[in-house]
């Protein structure tokens, strides 16, 4: 046979559900078939979803990408010389000059579909593992101060500051601290936790690591949600391959430092994604909130002080060990700093991961990037931040991405889920729809949450049927439950599912008085 030719197919959930298995197998019996010999490697995702599955040739020119491929089309591409790169109606050419991915600028996610996910060496030869050994050379004080001094904020709902967080765990005098990694991805439309964890689980592990070393924990668990299982077995291969090599468990690089990693799998209630009601599925009861404080960085998993950061958040960490807090200070607007992976979904052309530095505008990352909706129809409303975040109508598409900025629209920016809706939809049925989502993910605990959003879906049904007499100061009522939920829930449940609501009354106003 001929020199062995690398071939990329992905192998993250979105692409196998795509049938990327079939068009790995394809290719590999089609150039048996033909005398050819196929170094096939199984990668992540880029996040070109619109696109996958996405097979990727490396030539003397660079990686040549065709796309979307199916199983029935590999046939015609290695007749067309799809091994040597050559023309076809699905050749997008070198993928790094597709203006779509090369205008992104991909701090987190930068090696998202170049690695082997399973291969610790090639992690290494993309830079991995440089934080790390930047961090085991400095004081833990060093190392909370460089996160600080990055602007690094929780990828999360409530965009904490990382370091301050981090600080307070550092301070408490206690020998037993833990990290938490908060892997319950529950929003709708947010699909960049697993695209890392699938695509580059080192960098997590590595992230984990570094915190372990700046707090002084020696123990770390990642919570992941069972309907994750591709995530967990990539994560599983990943920690294995860390500790064979030294970079998890005793003595870590001959360090004197140790810390190790544990997967648990939650069931998958969306409640779990709060940070307490984690801890407590963590220590094996059932997902209900804590009252606060005392808080998690005092007294968190099994009452010890306890870093709780998502994966983009921890998975961020190494980039700005290994290329110092002044370089991320310098992406992002205001107090936003860095980048952020934004997850396009919904009723959108082109869907999939775009990571840029904050200030992006809406209208930037559905149309540029989006390319509009996927109907062809006119883009109505973007609700940014997951299934509890606020519509924003297209008058305000003119909005930047970044905390403050979408604060003062009553907005948030969330975990980075933006999902389109086209002009077809209704807003008071999506106004409901939020309430009956908290009304079933509820953990029961608080009388505002559990009480309030049963009570939300019966009136906007009253609402919407005309059913009062009086639909005026039924959206009155409305609005005076929202303010109970939003004031006096005990979480951001219960907290947050007034922002969807509150937002299809001020914008959307009509579609409640059909």
């Amino acid at each position: 046979m001929n020199a062995p030719v690398t071939v990329y197919v992905p192998a993250d959930a979105g692409a196998l559900s795509l049938g990327a298995d079939r068009v790995a197998s394809a290719i590999v019996a089609g150039a048996s078939a033909r005398g050819q010999n196929v170094n096939l490697v199984r990668n992540g995702s880029r996040g070109l979803y619109w696109l996958e599955p996405l097979v990727e040739v490396v030539t003397p020119a660079g990686r040549v990408a065709y796309g979307p491929v199916n199983a029935g089309d590999v046939t015609a591409l290695l007749e067309a010389g799809l091994l040597e790169g050559a023309p076809h109606a699905l050749r997008r050419g070198d993928i790094e000059s597709l203006d779509w991915l090369k205008s992104q600028q991909r701090l987190t996610g930068a090696r998202l579909g170049i690695v082997n996910p399973a291969d610790i060496d090639d992690y290494i030869a993309h830079g991995g593992y440089i934080g790390l050994s930047t961090a085991l050379t400095l004081a833990p004080a060093a190392i909370v101060k460089m996160i600080t001094d990055s602007g690094l904020r929780g990828r999360g709902g409530a965009a904490f500051p990382t370091g301050i967080k981090w600080q307070t765990v550092l301070d408490q005098p206690v020998a037993q601290k833990y990290i938490a990694c908060n892997a319950d991805e529950g929003d709708s439309g947010t699909f960049s936790d697993r695209m890392l964890m699938e695509g580059d689980p080192f960098a997590l592990i590595e992230g984990m690591t570094i915190a372990a070393r700046a707090v002084g924990a020696n123990r770390g668990y990642i919570y992941l949600r069972v309907e994750y299982p591709h995530a967990a077995r990539a994560l599983a291969k990943a920690l294995s391959a860390a500790r064979a090599r030294g970079y998890l468990g005793e003595n870590i690089r001959e360090s004197g430092f140790s810390f190790d990693i544990s997967i648990r799998l939650g069931a998958g209630a969306y409640i779990c994604g709060e940070e307490t009601s984690m801890l407590e599925s963590l220590e094996g009861r059932r997902g209900e909130v804590r009252v606060r404080p005392p808080l998690p960085a005092i007294k968190g998993l099994f009452g010890q002080p306890t870093v709780v950061n998502n994966v983009v958040t921890l998975a961020t960490v190494p980039v700005v060990l290994a290329k110092g807090a002044q370089f991320y200070q310098d992406f992002g607007v205001g107090r936003s700093r860095g980048t952020i992976p934004l997850q396009l979904a919904g009723n959108v052309k082109r869907g999939g991961l775009v990571e840029r530095a904050f200030g992006l505008t809406v209208n930037q990352l559905v149309y540029d990037y989006g390319g509009g909706s996927a109907s062809g129809r006119p883009v109505r409303a973007v609700q940014i931040g997951g299934p509890l975040g606020a519509y924003l109508p297209e008058s305000q598409f003119d909005t930047p991405l970044e905390y403050e900025a979408l604060s003062a629209r009553s907005a948030l920016l969330g975990h980075g889920g933006v999902v389109v809706f086209d002009d077809s939809v209704d807003m008071a049925k999506m106004a409901r729809y939020a309430l009956e989502f908290c009304a079933v993910e509820s953990c029961g605990k608080c009388t505002p949450c559990r009480i309030g959003s049963t009570r939300g879906v019966e009136l906007v049904d009253r609402i919407v049927a005309g059913a009062n007499g009086s639909r005026a100061a039924d959206l009155a009522l409305l609005d005076e439950l929202c303010d109970t939920m939003f004031n006096g829930s005990l979480c951001g449940l219960g907290g947050m599912t007034p922002f969807p609501v509150r937002s299809a009354l001020k914008h959307f106003r009509n579609d409640f008085m059909k």
